[in-house]
């Protein structure tokens, strides 16, 4: 065997899993962690039972089983075999199995003491991955309750290895590695913004390739940009160079071809970040990354998942970058500036963050825990935990409690995201060929219009649909989802006998995402789980009543519907029955600017059937025009507003009565305003009411004498006419006829306080404002008669008004 830098630190590891039966392994790429460590714990009987390790991917399971197998002169099932989705290789004399990480939960599930098993191996922890957090919080909890004996490593290239450790109580061994010099090449200048991630990279490549030698590969996000990479390199490479794509949904023969040495020319592998780590890709010596990583990202705010392109991480980064030192020195070509380096983020978000957790719920309600039970390095998000679980209860695989149903159980066996497993266990077998085309990448180009239908038409008529439809269907990913769905059909109970149809299975997985047409020229739908989405106006499913979403982009604000299917409400009253309820509603509508009392027919947010609620109670009505009140504002009369201003200052002069600031009353207006409502249910009629009645109805009897008291509501004139003080402004104040005054030689008060005194002439406007009655009839009233008896002769203007008496009469003519 060729020695690896990985063997320096085995008789370290070997001696901290005999002493502590739990280790942590931090080794560069290149090591060869992967195809050592198993066999070398095998040779040194560390223990009796298998040795099984966990890799993020598929292809990397395989490969690592047949390097080892390889290693020992054997075929893959022998000692070493491995296992993933759909397929096995192993036998009686397997010791060391490789498995992807949701195999490792199914056994765990099956068995919790595992059962033959020694020693369990995490491989590429530092990825993160949503299994293999929860794998790793399993395992621990089984070898503190049943299995002490139960050997446990974390192995990884870039992890930050202290958490992880102090999580198992496990020491940490590392790996210096081996790696030659890389150089590493930036951008002058930052990518113009609109140019197109593929025909930059395509030139990098290009230039890649002629300024280097060996292998090139290449890091793009996904299959899409691969694809159109390949398109564009395909007449500006040399002859002698092979464009290889390497992708997880690729067969596994294309994969193998991608991996395996060139021969006499160059090879380009244009991947994903399925080469970052696991995979030993021959003869690269040149890295070209595009700097761009695909993430599942969970909304909670939208509840929706959606895959998103980001930016890599400065630890991403440096692993692909390592790709180009592994066996010479070599040359990597970044697609940003070294300015734009310090930006990165330092690592990726772990899956258990960002993603869909219906999946883990399912899984801990089997479990029979909650996530604080378990020792997670993260914690689930309790808000999107929540939400996953609600789901599940949803599609009746919890109990309202959150406690796991035997529908749950059915759907946790099944290797689906639990909508799709649901659907799939009610509808039985016929629902295959539905569930593995949700599963897997849409076959139909961007373009293509959003009907669900015609993408169930390309994988179940290929032949018809490549002849009568004008969007060509990916063939390759039509034959994924044709294999498993194939897979599925044998796994997938009895179901209904019945046919149903493609929208009704649809709805079974997503009764969330009920959509129907909101009134209006746009295609906007409400969703029955109470979101929005819209619709491209020109799409065949726009004047569409009722669809079922089943893809989305996923944008929290109004998502933009990318895959639907029409149902027609007869299929959703016979699906969804049971839920189908009558809501008698009353609400305030900012539109129509009223309060609307309806009885609706409702599956969640779908209003199914709507009538007017005649008999509405006066309560509901009068409850629903609060919100009214809310938003077109309290706008109280001037009496009423006078009335405030008359609390407001008791209550500063010590007096226990409520407070009547605005911000107050709209806080406590359910309090005071709700029971004098009574025939109030427009903007119109709110319009013409005045809430003088309801303020005064807050203050008792004894509240009302001292309001009087300290600050009364009027002053009497000496006509004993009883005059309204305005509170409002600085000072209290008045407005009466100047004439009305006539023999008051003091100046009026209030609450210990001078009154401001607004004098109006005969026809109510102001001639004068005084805080001192006696010094204005002493000085500029003179002046004010003079002009005032030329204006309006018929009324009195005496020389001294202190000795006339009060009057509001004008002279008669003579």
């Amino acid at each position: 065997m060729t020695r690896l830098p990985i063997h320096d630190a085995i008789p370290d590891l070997l001696a901290a899993l005999r002493a502590t039966g739990r280790a942590v392994l931090q080794a560069p790429p290149g090591a060869g962690k992967t195809t050592v460590v198993p066999l070398e714990m095998l040779r040194a009987e560390l223990c009796t039972g298998r040795i099984v390790m966990l890799e993020p991917r598929r292809l990397a399971a395989r490969a690592a089983a047949e390097r080892m197998a390889d290693t020992l002169g054997e075929k893959v099932g022998q000692t070493v075999g491995y296992r993933i989705r759909g397929e096995s290789k192993t036998s009686s004399a397997t010791r060391i199995e490789v498995v992807t990480e949701g195999i490792l939960t199914r056994m765990l599930q099956s068995a919790p003491d595992l059962p033959g098993v020694g020693a369990v191996l995490f491989d590429e922890f530092h990825e993160r991955s949503l299994n293999a957090d929860l794998g790793l919080a399993l395992c621990l909890e089984v070898t503190g309750a049943l299995r002490d004996d139960l050997l446990l490593l974390a192995m990884s290239a870039t992890l930050d290895s202290e958490p992880v450790a102090a999580l198992m109580a496990a020491p940490v061994i590392t790996s210096q590695g081996r790696s030659y010099p890389v150089d590493i090449r930036w951008r002058d200048t930052p990518l113009p913004k609109g140019t197109r991630l593929e025909q930059a990279t395509a030139d990098l490549v290009a230039q890649a390739v002629a300024e280097t030698r060996g292998g090139v590969l290449v890091f793009l996000p996904g299959e899409g940009e691969i694809r159109r990479t390949e398109t564009l390199l395909k007449d500006r490479l040399p002859p002698d160079c092979a464009l290889r794509p390497l992708f997880g949904a690729m067969p596994f023969a294309a994969q193998r071809a991608a991996i395996a040495p060139a021969g006499k020319g160059r090879k380009v592998v244009l991947a994903t970040a399925i080469a970052e780590t696991s995979l030993t890709i021959q003869d690269i010596r040149v890295v070209v990354d595009a700097g761009r990583a695909r993430r599942a990202r969970f909304d909670q705010g939208s509840g929706m998942s959606r895959l998103v392109t980001e930016r890599v991480t400065r630890a991403e980064a440096t692993q692909r970058m390592g790709r180009a030192g592994r066996v010479a020195e070599g040359t990597c070509y970044r697609l940003w500036t070294k300015g734009e380096e310090g930006a990165l983020p330092p690592y990726p978000p772990a899956e258990i963050e960002a993603a869909d957790l219906a999946g883990l719920a399912l899984e801990l309600a089997l479990w029979g825990a909650a996530p604080t039970d378990l020792p997670f390095l993260t914690q689930p998000n309790p808000g999107a935990y929540a939400e996953a679980q609600s789901l599940l209860m949803m599609l009746g695989a919890l109990d309202a409690r959150g406690r796991i149903t035997d529908h749950g159980r059915a759907l946790a066996a099944l290797p689906l995201h639990p909508r799709l497993a649901h659907m799939l266990t009610v509808a039985g077998p016929q629902a295959a060929s539905l569930a593995a085309l949700l599963a897997e990448r849409d076959p139909l180009p961007r373009a293509a219009p959003s009907d669900l239908a015609l993408r169930l038409e390309a994988v179940t008529h290929p032949r018809r649909y490549a002849e009568t439809r004008p969007h060509p269907a990916n063939r390759a990913v039509v034959e994924r989802i044709r294999t498993e769905a194939k897979r599925l059909a044998r796994s997938a109970g009895g179901g209904r006998s019945d046919a149903m149809s493609a929208a009704e299975m649809a709805a079974l997985a997503y009764p969330d995402r009920v959509g129907q047409r909101r009134r209006g020229d746009a295609p906007r739908f409400v969703l029955s789980g109470g979101k929005g989405a819209a619709m491209e106006p020109g799409d065949p499913l726009a004047s569409a009543r009722l669809i079922v979403v089943t893809d989305t982009d996923g944008n929290p604000r109004e998502a933009r519907i990318r895959q639907a299917i029409a149902i027609s409400e007869g299929e959703l009253r016979g699906l969804f029955a049971d839920r189908i309820t009558w809501e008698s509603t009353c609400a305030w509508s900012k539109r129509d600017r009223r309060v609307l009392a309806r009885q609706q027919e409702r599956l969640g947010a779908v209003v199914l059937e709507d009538r007017i609620w005649k008999d509405a109670p006066e309560d509901a009505l009068a409850r629903a025009m609060l919100d009214g009140v809310r938003e077109l504002g309290l706008a109280p009369s001037d009496a009423a507003r006078r009335f405030i201003a008359r609390v407001e200052l008791a209550r500063a002069g010590g007096h226990d009565l409520p407070e009547m600031s605005e911000p107050a009353l709209v806080d406590r207006i359910e309090d005071w305003l709700l029971p004098h409502l009574a025939g109030v249910r427009s903007a119109e009629d709110w319009k013409r009411f005045d809430i003088l009645d309801a303020l005064r109805a807050r203050l008792d009897w004894g509240q009302v004498q001292a309001l009087d008291r300290a600050v009364p509501a009027h002053f009497t004139t000496p006509l004993g006419r009883r005059i309204a003080i305005d509170y409002s402004g600085d000072a209290p104040e008045i407005q009466l006829r100047l004439q009305e005054m006539f023999g008051q030689v003091t100046h009026p008060t209030v609450a210990g306080q001078p009154l401001r005194v607004t004098l109006l002439s005969p026809a109510g406007r102001p001639v004068q404002t005084t805080m001192d009655l006696p010094g204005f009839w002493a000085g500029s009233y003179a002046d004010v008669r003079k002009d005032m008896r030329a204006r309006y002769p018929r009324h009195p203007w005496p020389e001294d008004p202190t000795r006339a008496d009060p009057t509001l009469r004008a002279k008669r003519r003579g």
